[in-house]
């Protein structure tokens, strides 16, 4: 420690020996990491969906032999999530197929001196939504679905309209 005069009030907090801060950083924002590239981190950690297959059937199986109803739900509840994961992950995989193919083709153009054509939002969805009813269709729930959404659009319009009592 320095010597310091007695004449001098000494400071409150006095720093003897500095310490050097340590400086935390997150991977998630930091370009130390690299960049995030979703095709090399499913390639990756794809053994991990071996895992989660593996754990899936085995919840089943406890799910089976469970006889106590709150542990029964607490399994129901975890399998469900389980499966809308393997879900969410299908549609992004689909979608991100179709966003390479469509690079794919712009590049196929380019390469024959043509103009890159990029679709505009509204046309991706209108597609995206024409596949899902071909997929409907093919699944043969299409009539449920749109029995569904005319009876949601139905609910919609009714809470639109202004009530009797104002008239």
């Amino acid at each position: 420690p320095l010597e310091m005069s007695a004449k001098k009030p000494v400071p409150f907090l006095r720093q003897v020996v500095s310490v050097t801060k340590k400086v935390h950083r997150d991977p998630r924002f930091d370009d130390l990491s690299g960049e995030y590239k979703p095709e090399i981190f499913m390639k990756t950690y794809s053994f991990l969906d071996s895992i989660k297959k593996q754990e899936k059937e085995m919840i089943q199986k406890q799910l089976k032999k469970c006889r106590n109803m709150e542990q029964k739900e607490k399994l129901q509840q975890l399998l469900n999530r389980m499966t809308q994961q393997e879900q969410a992950q299908k549609k992004q995989q689909k979608l991100r197929e179709r966003e390479l193919s469509l690079k794919r083709q712009r590049r196929e153009l380019a390469k024959q001196g043509k103009k890159p054509f990029f679709l505009k939002k509204s046309e991706k969805r209108k597609l995206e939504l024409a596949e899902k009813y071909a997929e409907l269709k093919r699944s043969g729930k299409l009539e449920s679905f749109l029995n569904k959404k005319r009876k949601r659009n139905a609910i919609k319009d009714k809470h639109r309209l202004p009530s009797q009592k104002n008239l």
